[in-house]
């Protein structure tokens, strides 16, 4: 399984990391950031779909996705397009993705960037915001109760935001009594790698209406998109259609003008589920 070599490498690579730098060393450093971004805030504003636009090189299951990719022109060409915020891949053997991506990226734009990862030890977030990360993505997936709410607990300190991705009933339930505000329905199957485009129609009701939804994986069309924003969300998180466009700009106006309407239009829809 996928998820299971990717955390047993994940604890091979902190473990080498804590002896190259320990984490007594990296909490200084934290200090040096300018203070985040909150992500959540900037979600919740304007009453509209926003736009998480992923730096994704590679994944498991498609291999390589952009080979030329240039994450630093790409994260520009994401926010003058209209990405509300930049989630950056840093898994470095499974998806080609670098802190050293998530560093100068934030040195490039002014929206908040989310470091998305494997994180199951507290030496990742305080390397998150070392790096400048405003928030972090958490799997359910890989993660027990204390493990998340431990995570998360170290986040807030830090002022940094947890996007919580969940996958099933359990997982949502287990992300709301956390106590996370901002909650990720990723309609992949991490074991098939099938997309489930109508998970979200199933799980958001489990979601109270003071979090902040994000809507993952799988979207590709203004259909999708459309199809997404009926369901009361406040964000959709999309790469592998974005990277492997030939007109991003083009790709995210068609993902973000979909959504123009439905949210107002339809979102009750979500109380009749």
């Amino acid at each position: 399984m996928f998820l299971d070599r990717i955390v047993a490498q994940t604890r091979s690579d902190i473990e080498r990391r804590k002896q190259e730098r320990p984490l007594e060393e990296l909490r200084p450093l934290v200090r040096t950031q300018a203070a985040p971004h909150d992500l959540v805030k900037i979600l919740k504003t304007d009453g509209k779909v926003h736009l998480i636009a992923e730096v994704k090189r590679a994944s498991p299951s498609k291999g390589m996705l952009a080979p030329h990719l240039d994450p630093i022109e790409l994260a520009r060409v994401y926010e003058d397009s209209g990405a509300s915020a930049i989630s950056v891949l840093t898994e470095p053997h499974f998806f080609l993705g670098s802190l050293d991506y998530l560093r100068a990226i934030k040195r490039t734009v002014e929206i908040p960037v989310l470091r998305k990862d494997f994180i199951i030890d507290e030496y990742q977030v305080y390397e998150a915001r070392t790096y400048g990360a405003d928030a972090i993505l958490l799997l359910c997936a890989i993660l027990d109760d204390a493990q998340l709410q431990h995570l998360l607990t170290v986040a807030h300190a830090l002022d940094m935001r947890c996007l919580i991705e969940t996958h099933t009933r359990q997982e949502v339930q287990r992300a709301v009594a956390s106590g996370a505000l901002l909650i990720g329905v990723n309609s992949r199957d991490l074991v098939t790698f099938e997309v489930y485009p109508e998970l979200i129609r199933d799980l958001r009701p489990l979601i109270p209406p003071d979090r902040v939804v994000v809507a993952e994986s799988g979207i590709r069309t203004a259909a999708d998109a459309s199809r997404l924003a009926r369901y009361n969300i406040q964000a959709m998180l999309v790469g592998e259609s974005l990277v492997t466009s030939n007109n991003i700009p083009a790709q995210m106006q068609v993902l973000l003008q979909a959504t123009t309407g439905a949210w107002r239009n339809q979102g009750a829809e979500i109380n009749g589920l």
